[in-house]
């Protein structure tokens, strides 16, 4: 059982006796963790290390110089984006989770170019070269935001 309450106390004896149930802090439903404080920074973490891993499990496509930049742009926003993205519309963000996401959309470009951290590359120039204009991350997640937000609307209605 969980209780999602971020002012609450969840191991009192009023909630213990609820049900012959372990409380718990966390859970994983529909793919997605759930806490009990409400927050998302354990599940953006979590998406996190699965997109960290499914990108250095490609590495040897991205070593692979027969394949074009374009591919290899394509492959990440098919594969890797999606991964991290998943239910993000329901996501409450604030400052440093905005900048966690955009860190980690570099580092998938960065490990897909092969640049390491000690080559003083700016994330502009990564940018530039391969021909972006935005940051997929914040463009996706505003897109996410307005279409879960307009289906609950017309299901209200």
């Amino acid at each position: 059982m969980m209780i999602v309450d971020a002012g609450s106390n969840n191991n009192t004896p009023e909630v213990t006796q609820i049900a012959i149930c372990d409380v718990v802090q966390s859970c994983i439903y529909l793919c997605a963790q759930i806490s009990n404080n409400g927050g998302c920074i354990d599940e953006i973490k979590r998406r996190m290390a699965m997109s960290r891993s499914a990108m250095d499990k490609l590495q040897r496509i991205w070593r692979n110089r027969n394949i074009t930049k374009a591919t290899k742009i394509r492959l990440v926003t098919a594969l890797m984006f999606p991964i991290y993205f998943y239910a993000s519309e329901t996501w409450t963000l604030r400052e440093t989770e905005k900048k966690r996401i955009d860190a980690l959309e570099m580092w998938c470009w960065r490990r897909m170019l092969g640049v390491t951290w000690n080559m003083f590359h700016t994330n502009e120039s990564i940018l530039d070269e391969l021909s972006i204009k935005q940051r997929s991350s914040s463009a996706v997640l505003l897109q996410f935001k307005c279409e879960f937000l307009d289906l609950r609307s017309r299901v209200q209605a």
